[in-house]
């Protein structure tokens, strides 16, 4: 399984989104520190969930960051979050 479907699984189950984009952005790293032949080493991920309500940016981070675990993270990079409620 890629990176890009991990990260897809993982948020969908724990977070139950009604938006979700995960997209690969590694070549436009290409040449940049954390770049890896092949990619999926740099992401930007849109989540809109109702599990966001109520709750801070940096908490919306850390909802994710636990969602996706220890081991994935530290196979990622970069990963940039654009987190809200839907709406």
């Amino acid at each position: 399984m890629s990176k890009t479907d991990e990260i897809r699984a993982k948020l969908e189950v724990a977070l139950a989104p009604v938006q979700l984009e995960v997209v690969d952005d590694s070549e436009s790293h290409r040449g940049h520190s954390g770049f890896q032949e092949g990619g999926e080493s740099h992401y930007n991920v849109m989540v809109r969930s109702a599990a966001f309500k109520g709750q801070s940016r940096i908490k919306r981070h850390r909802m994710v960051h636990s969602a996706l675990g220890p081991d994935l993270i530290g196979r990622i990079h970069a990963l940039a979050l654009d987190l809200d409620v839907p709406g």
